[in-house]
């Protein structure tokens, strides 16, 4: 009895499909538009999500390369609202900004291995009858073994040349190639804000997540930094990376003890400074990405919704050309539930033959993704299924008013249909 059932159920699905690809071909305006709506559905998922996944593996690579107990002390908690009250500057404009001084008694606990005292501004660059638009970077003598990346020509700054406010830089590749071309820059002379520096060495940079790190960068001492670039830096930030062993948690604890010493705030007062771990950054991204799924969800409804109405006004003609042959099979002893599966597996049939069309649309718009720009961007398994899954329900839901239709024919009055 369960194979006549289930021998009956495969022919009335071969059916249906048979029946939806003929639809097809007679209908090829109606279908294509049916189609397409729900094509677009499915592209639109399958490509934000392909991007997304992109976008959470360079964080997670980048995060990885920085150091995975590496912590940022900040002016404040990344997090904190920027306008708590429109009559009153918020609590955290009243923070002291971060200071060199600060930096030095954090290199000096037992749990950090270096500290990076960091700030930057934008400026226009000029060497050898070059000019551009560059990112420049004030940086402790740490900064290349806190931030990662090799120096691949010439040297560092040292810690003396910092301490110092030495006019020394060191260039990113991007920078030197647009600064001097195929010549060798070490040795070479840029200038920043009408001043010489030293070109010292030239830096290939890891992926960052404060800068695309495709655009020309240059990295000067901190204390020049301040002296000659950009002599407000209330913004600052001290990259400490701990010792390789020490857990994360014993090193900030650390520099939260030093820090609340230094700045003489009592038990009950509150730290006037921020912690930030790569967790939090995590975190702060992870609340990002909802909004782009929110907007995937909202986008792709949109088409499946015109999908769905295209199932619908296809289905319901469907219904009506073969109001004769609805009456014949019930006169031969078809029940409603029969009927109403032929119509549904049909409509079920055009809307994944959309989401197929769709999935190919999306994995080419991923590739061209991949192609032209620097995410690894790659399309998850999960959303496959999902956009199959979609695109089935969509025929289902919106083909039941057409099936439900054809389902309750009366068969003597359809057979009566001309």
């Amino acid at each position: 009895m369960n194979l006549t059932r289930i021998a009956t159920g495969l022919t009335a699905l071969t059916e249906g499909v048979g029946i939806a690809v003929d639809s097809l071909r007679a209908n090829k305006t109606r279908a294509a538009l049916t189609i397409l709506g729900i094509a677009i559905g499915v592209m639109v998922v399958m490509a934000m999500a392909a991007t997304v996944k992109g976008i959470n593996s360079t964080v997670d690579r980048i995060l990885a390369e920085t150091g995975p107990t590496t912590f940022w002390v900040s002016r404040t908690e990344w997090t904190e609202d920027q306008v708590e009250d429109d009559d009153e500057d918020p609590s955290w404009w009243r923070y002291p900004p971060l200071q060199p001084e600060e930096a030095q008694a954090i290199r000096q606990l037992p749990s950090v291995d270096a500290v990076s005292m960091e700030d930057n501004s934008t400026r226009q660059v000029f060497a050898g009858g070059e000019d551009a638009t560059a990112q420049v970077y004030g940086r402790g003598s740490d900064w290349v073994h806190v931030n990662g990346g090799d120096i691949v020509s010439g040297r560092s700054f040292t810690y003396l040349e910092d301490a110092a406010g030495d006019k020394v830089a060191v260039l990113n590749e991007r920078a030197a190639e647009i600064l001097f071309g195929r010549q060798d820059p070490v040795g070479r002379y840029v200038k920043i804000n009408n001043q010489n520096f030293t070109v010292i060495g030239v830096y290939h940079s890891p992926p960052n997540l404060w800068s695309s790190g495709s655009g020309p960068e240059i990295y000067t001492p901190y204390t020049t930094f301040r002296r000659h670039v950009a002599m407000w830096t209330n913004w600052s930030l001290i990259t400490v990376r701990p010792k390789p062993g020490v857990p994360q948690r014993l090193a900030i604890d650390e520099v939260t003890t030093l820090m609340r010493q230094r700045r003489g705030l009592r038990p009950a007062e509150a730290n006037n400074f921020g912690i930030v771990t790569q967790d939090r950054i995590l975190e702060n991204w992870n609340q990002s990405t909802e909004i782009f799924f929110m907007v995937m969800i909202a986008l792709s409804g949109v088409g499946l919704m015109v999908g769905g109405i295209g199932v619908i006004a296809i289905m319901m003609i469907s219904v009506t050309e073969r109001t004769r042959e609805i009456g014949v099979r019930k006169a031969l002893g078809a029940t409603r539930t029969e009927i109403l599966w032929q119509f549904l597996v049909e409509a079920s049939t055009l809307t994944v033959i959309g989401g197929a069309v769709g999935m190919v649309m999306g994995g080419g718009l991923t590739w061209l993704v991949k192609t032209l720009s620097p995410l690894p961007a790659s399309v998850p398994p999960w959303s496959i299924a999902v956009a199959l899954l979609a695109s089935a329900l969509t025929g289902i839901v919106f083909g039941m008013i057409p099936a439900n239709r054809a389902a309750r024919l009366d068969p003597v009055e359809a057979l009566r249909y001309e």
